[in-house]
């Protein structure tokens, strides 16, 4: 984004033209860059295994999460343990539109994030009424109350959970044409199927959050987060403001969880309200790769992955060392491992600091 507005200075200096900017030449860089990412991951299902297939879907998806709890914790100062209740929103919303009313799934996805937000709203009612740590303890309330809720569910299995039928996966729309096309085996197309869509939730999760970021909006929501009431005395609708990240953030979870469980194709209430996966996992992520940056949550789901796979057969060594990682990274490097080299190295891919910048006007 670029603005600018003209100033009378000193007399003897004349009008100058000031431009407040964010874009680098580091950060159009980094944008060239990041569409090639884009562009070989989506060939990606062509060349690779199954199985690596899957584990870019995991990636992606928590990549999604993180990003939009970064958001909403890392911009809007709203810190949230309890948005578990969008993934598994999202996912109930997704078997119960397939397995009672019989619609595509891939139809179901995009569907299962407006419930979410629908859920989000009246939620928001109550948790937007606490503050600091009880704002944290109520959202992982509501979250409880929900997955208590879905359980007495018995349509979709009540607390043991259902899966999706097998011909409703099979006939989804676009799984035989690229079936046919790649010469796939349905599973395999499913599994392309979903991961694009992850790609596509991914980068425009980033790319929305970015752009957001950038804006007027954006300011604000830094004011708010920085002095609440500093920004409500400069005019900032904080409420407002506030309740559309959250609104906006379990709109992107709630399709995410939608999306990972059409992957999964098996649902419980203890999995898909599971504050460990959905939560904890997110918050790790975004705190060791850094807080408050879009960078950050992309290095982190990096270390995640990697420690994940390093570690997983340690049992509940595995989790210890997580927690131990975090509280160090907190304790050493609070603003997180990418806060870390952009201190160092000043690099920023993604730009949002405003800068200043001023030079003489030019007849036109």
């Amino acid at each position: 984004m670029t603005t600018g507005t003209d100033i009378t200075t000193n007399p003897d200096l004349g009008t100058r033209r000031w431009r407040i900017e964010t874009r680098t030449r580091l950060s159009s860089i980094a944008m060239g860059f990041s569409l090639l990412i884009v562009l070989v991951l989506a060939v990606a299902p062509f060349f690779v295994s199954r199985g690596t297939v899957q584990d870019l879907f995991f990636i992606l998806t928590m990549l999604t999460l993180a990003q939009s709890w970064n958001l909403l914790a890392g911009y809007a100062g709203l810190i949230s343990v309890g948005q578990q209740l969008f993934v598994g929103c999202g996912a109930y919303a997704l078997f119960g539109l397939v397995i009672l009313l019989g619609v595509d799934p891939l139809l179901a996805v995009p569907l299962a994030g407006i419930f979410a937000v629908l859920v989000a709203l009246p939620t928001a009612f109550f948790a937007f009424r606490l503050y600091g740590p009880y704002f944290a303890i109520g959202t992982w309330v509501i979250a409880e109350v929900g997955r208590l809720l879905f359980a007495q569910w018995k349509v979709l299995g009540g607390g043991t959970g259902t899966s999706l039928p097998r011909e409703a996966v099979r006939d989804m729309i676009g799984v035989s044409a690229v079936g046919d096309l790649f010469a796939m085996k349905p599973a395999v197309a499913l599994d392309a199927i979903t991961f694009w869509l992850a790609l596509l939730m991914a980068a425009f999760t980033i790319g929305i959050v970015y752009r957001l970021l950038r804006s007027k909006q954006g300011l604000g929501l830094a004011a708010v987060r920085d002095n609440e009431i500093a920004a409500r005395a400069l005019g900032v609708d904080a409420r407002r403001l506030k309740l559309t990240i959250y609104l906006l953030t379990a709109f992107l979870t709630g399709i995410t969880g939608a999306l990972i469980y059409l992957q999964k194709a098996r649902l419980s209430p203890d999995a898909a309200f599971s504050l460990t996966d959905w939560t904890a996992y997110v918050l790790f992520i975004v705190v060791v790769g850094g807080i408050g940056t879009i960078e950050g949550p992309i290095l982190g789901i990096i270390v995640f992955f990697l420690l994940q796979n390093l570690l997983a057969d340690y049992g509940s060594w595995y989790l210890l060392l997580l927690g131990g990682l975090a509280i160090a990274t907190m304790l050493f490097a609070p603003r997180g491992l990418w806060g870390l080299i952009s201190e160092r190295t000043g690099i920023a891919f993604f730009p949002v600091r405003r800068l200043l910048k001023g030079g003489p006007e030019k007849e036109v």
